[in-house]
């Protein structure tokens, strides 16, 4: 088992805007005109491109997400992203992290949705649940108080389909449908892996807690990231077990380069447009009300004025690498704080390591990521530098040969009813030999009239 795992984590940034002073905010408010779709073209298939790639440098896996009526994360549906990313890649596990399941009208077709691609993909797919932040829900048309509820009955609803033979009747508080049956079912049982992205509120730490899920924490100062995996583990505890590294991951975006000097040049204004301009939110568009339980949001700006942590749009680049919100150097560098992060919070895998981040060209994102891979990776990973999926057997095979050998002939043949000879039920596997034909259609087969061809 390698000491970390790191995960290639895109948003799909649409960076072309005019200058940060000019506009309040780069979500739900900024006009849709500045979104040009031929530029936009051509960066998805950069953005996919740098995904695919990932399988190439070793990574443990790639990540997307669901954002929507911004400039910051251009996924309003990660899903068709995944699908890509399956027919791109053959071995690496793909994360949608996540799933903005109280904004769908009916969660049944995320059940669908991710067991399709779990199907297709061999058992590769992550299934991340997120309630998305408030700004989503200005455009979504639910209410924001019932965030929670919808959230919690939608995980419960896709679980259930997941895992309980249909058809079933689902009837809730949010969601009714009448017959719940979906078809495929996931390949990876009892379903694929869940992980719940979260700043770090009780209530979210509870729900993993309480599922034994894995948690990502989002892009944050280390101390919070700390705080936030130590709360989890007390929650474990309480539940009477100890939580493994591999429920912690930690979204701390990372650059790399030949020299400090070097990284810091290639690095800082694409870094600071995160922060700086894709997440310019105004704290009524952040924090609609009724989002966050009084006792949470209390919590949290508490925890602020604590720390003293400013808003992320007035986070200097200096800021951002001395609070570890950012990891940047050569590759020494990069080894070293990586290691005391991730040992310090104890976290078993990082998200946005070598990865793309704002209006970075591709050039320096290939960089990025092959120096990562080739330079930093092998220090956390085993002697034979591989990724862990790469040491276990795939979960379904990848040919007619393959599940012949492991399963043989379906328990079950394939077969159907021929009518006009009898009603007699017909094994496709043989239907087409002229002694089954014969013997099953008989008179009515050589009475058949000439018009039949």
């Amino acid at each position: 088992m390698n000491k970390l795992r790191f995960y290639f984590f895109h948003l799909m940034p649409y960076p072309h805007l005019p200058p940060t002073a000019e506009f309040p905010s780069t979500w739900v408010s900024l006009s849709n005109k500045y979104y040009d779709p031929q530029r936009g073209r051509v960066l998805y298939n950069e953005y996919i491109d740098q995904l695919a790639m990932a399988e190439k440098f070793g990574y443990d896996g790639v990540a997307v997400n669901e954002h929507h009526a911004n400039f910051y994360g251009t996924m309003p549906s990660p899903n068709i992203i995944a699908a890509m990313l399956v027919q791109r890649t053959s071995h690496i596990p793909i994360g949608v992290i996540g799933n903005a399941i109280p904004l769908h009208g009916n969660p049944l077709r995320v059940a669908e949705e991710i067991a399709m691609l779990d199907v297709i993909s061999g058992g590769r797919i992550i299934s991340g649940f997120v309630r998305g932040i408030g700004c989503e829900y200005f455009n979504n048309g639910v209410t924001p108080a019932d965030s929670v509820e919808r959230f919690d009955e939608a995980h419960d609803l896709i679980i259930k389909a997941w895992t309980d033979d249909g058809p079933f009747t689902w009837q809730g508080d949010h969601f009714y449908i009448p017959n719940c049956n979906i078809i495929p079912r996931p390949i990876q049982q009892p379903h694929p892996p869940v992980w719940i992205p979260g700043q770090g509120s009780l209530e979210t730490l509870q729900f993993v807690a309480r599922h034994r899920y894995t948690y990502m924490m989002v892009f944050a100062p280390l101390w919070f990231t700390k705080m936030a995996f130590d709360g989890l583990r007390e929650e474990c505890r309480r539940l009477g077990y100890d939580a493994p590294k591999s429920m912690f991951n930690a979204c701390v975006p990372t650059y790399v380069a030949e020299t400090d000097a070097q990284a810091h040049r290639e690095a800082k204004a694409h870094l600071s447009w995160v922060f700086n301009t894709g997440l310019k939110i105004p704290d009524q568009l952040f924090f609609p009300p009724g989002y966050m339980s009084t006792k949470s949001f209390r919590n949290f700006v508490g925890l602020l004025q604590k720390g003293k942590v400013k808003p992320q749009t007035q986070l200097s680049y200096d800021e951002l690498l001395k609070d570890r919100y950012i990891i940047v150097g050569s590759p020494e560098t990069v080894k070293e704080q990586l290691s005391e992060y991730c040992d310090g919070v104890g976290a078993g895998g990082v998200l946005s390591v070598g990865s793309s981040f704002g209006p970075m060209p591709h050039w320096m994102v290939q960089k990025n990521m092959q120096i990562f891979a080739e330079e930093v990776m092998p220090a956390f990973r085993e002697a034979d530098g591989k990724p862990d999926y790469l040491r276990a057997p795939p979960p379904s095979p990848t040919s007619h040969a393959e599940f012949a050998a492991r399963y043989g002939r379906p328990p079950e043949v394939a077969r159907s009813l021929v009518t006009g000879g009898g009603d007699k039920l017909v094994e496709h596997r043989v239907a087409h030999l002229p002694e089954v034909i014969d013997r099953t259609m008989g008179d009515a087969w050589e009475e058949r009239p000439a018009s039949a061809g």
